[in-house]
């Protein structure tokens, strides 16, 4: 049967009703539009990056597209648009993060526990290994001396805290059966944070600004210039000199002319020695 034509030829692309746009509620805005047109017509804007038609979202461009064809001739585009609102996200090249975080705990030597040598805020027991009696400092302490099993001479503070001299060295454990809460203990459950996000940005350098910062820290929310979280988990992370965020991760992709930046920050209360971890 020939096909009558009637109404639009169909030369050019021709956008149909029902078109969909939305926003994630962080400036990043998706939609779909469906334009039909004749197998003939040589429409260009299917390539990714192509503006969208639609005035009030031309700040939006292809994505990606797809093409079906009927029986008639004529070839439907179904065709999915991205971009930043500058209205959400308060900026035209960057999206506000978005974050999720965690609280959990993770095995830590005992050594490391804050309340070890001295008295640290928040514990109500006494330090744990201590520093032993006057004049006993963290810097140098003062064990008292006692004979191992083995005939050797080592020295213990607090809770059978045993070390290999009598200003500390080495840490031989708890080695004191009396002390059951910590007989034979070597780890303890620390507390851990980390925060896990994403943001938008048509700006290529934001991608490589965050890859640099990987492996250093922040005293603020702050990394390079981009806020990655949120002010309601805080502004200020620093404990005496030391930071208490590190980027931990990142990763990027492609989404039509926009790259989608994921991260991850870890807290730790304690903070980041700064011989060891650059600051951002």
């Amino acid at each position: 049967m020939a096909r009558v034509n009637t109404g639009d030829p169909l030369t050019t692309a021709l956008l149909q009703p029902g078109g969909k746009f939305q926003t994630d509620g962080y400036g990043l805005v998706t939609g779909v539009l469906v334009f039909k047109e004749d197998v003939a017509g040589s429409s260009p804007f299917l390539a990714r990056g192509q503006a969208c038609p639609v005035s009030a979202y031309s700040f939006c461009n292809v994505h990606k597209a797809s093409t079906s064809l009927d029986a008639l001739g004529i070839s439907t585009y179904t065709v999915e648009y991205v971009g930043i609102s500058p209205s959400d996200a308060g900026s035209s090249t960057i999206t506000k993060p978005q974050i999720t975080g965690s609280q959990g705990l993770s095995s830590e030597n005992i050594t490391t526990h804050p309340n070890f040598f001295v008295a640290a805020t928040g514990f109500v027991a006494s330090p744990i290994a201590g520093v032993g009696p006057a004049p006993g400092s963290k810097a140098t302490p003062n064990y008292q001396q006692t004979t191992s099993g083995e005939g050797r001479t080592e020295y213990v503070g607090s809770n059978g805290a045993t070390f290999e001299k009598k200003t500390g060295g080495k840490f031989l454990g708890f080695k004191v059966p009396d002390f059951e809460g910590f007989y034979g203990k070597t780890n303890y459950l620390a507390p851990q944070s980390s925060f896990s996000g994403h943001f938008y940005t048509s700006v290529d350098a934001n991608v490589t600004n965050m890859r640099d910062r990987v492996g250093k820290t922040s005293s603020t929310n702050v990394f390079g210039g981009i806020k990655l979280v949120p002010d309601y988990v805080g502004t200020l992370f620093l404990n005496g000199t030391k930071h208490q965020l590190l980027l931990a991760q990142v990763s990027f992709e492609d989404f039509a002319l926009l790259r989608k930046v994921t991260y991850e920050v870890r807290y730790n209360r304690e903070g980041y020695e700064p011989a060891v971890y650059a600051p951002a």
